[in-house]
């Protein structure tokens, strides 16, 4: 019961990422610090990607880059933020996921341990018990020899201790 509400919210989680990507976008392009700062990472972001074109297709890498304009450095950083943003998201969601499947999986591998050693122990006791019987049946085997199985058990055989012979009542 509990997994698919987990699952469920890692869902909404990243669904909910989205929009506060968009929201993040906007108010990045408005703040003047914020917005000095992405606009560095735009233009790196575009230098590096440019010459790895450039290398890619086999063209001069010595050539200058032109940076671009700061609207386009700006579109370019937001939406470079927001996709980190929801990748983010997704990686968390991830992380939480395979850490919880790692969690069950010990408790249940400690089951199994925990299930094993209650056998072994079990095991052990049984064959502790079947030593006992061993040694009660070679003591009553013994016994048995040295007073014959009449004698072990008390039978009281009436026709052969009293001399009278069987008769049908």
């Amino acid at each position: 019961m509990v997994l698919p509400l987990i699952k469920l919210g890692t869902l909404a989680l990243r669904t909910l990422s989205k929009p506060i990507a968009a929201r993040l976008k906007k108010e990045a392009g408005i703040h003047p610090k914020f917005r000095s700062f992405i606009i560095s990472i735009a233009q790196a972001n575009h230098r590096m990607t440019t010459t790895m074109q450039r290398r890619i297709y086999g063209h001069a890498t010595d050539v200058g880059i032109r940076p671009l304009n700061e609207e386009k450095a700006i579109q370019s950083a937001v939406d470079l933020l927001g996709e980190f943003f929801v990748f983010s998201v997704a990686v968390a969601a991830l992380v939480f996921e395979v850490q919880r499947s790692a969690r069950s999986e010990a408790k249940k591998e400690e089951l199994r341990r925990q299930e094993m050693e209650k056998l072994r122990l079990r095991d052990e006791a049984l064959g502790k018990e079947v030593e006992s019987l061993k040694s009660k049946i070679e003591e009553l085997e013994r016994l048995a020899k040295g007073k014959g199985l009449v004698g072990m058990f008390n039978f009281r055989i009436p026709h052969i201790e009293d001399g009278k012979s069987p008769t049908a009542a």
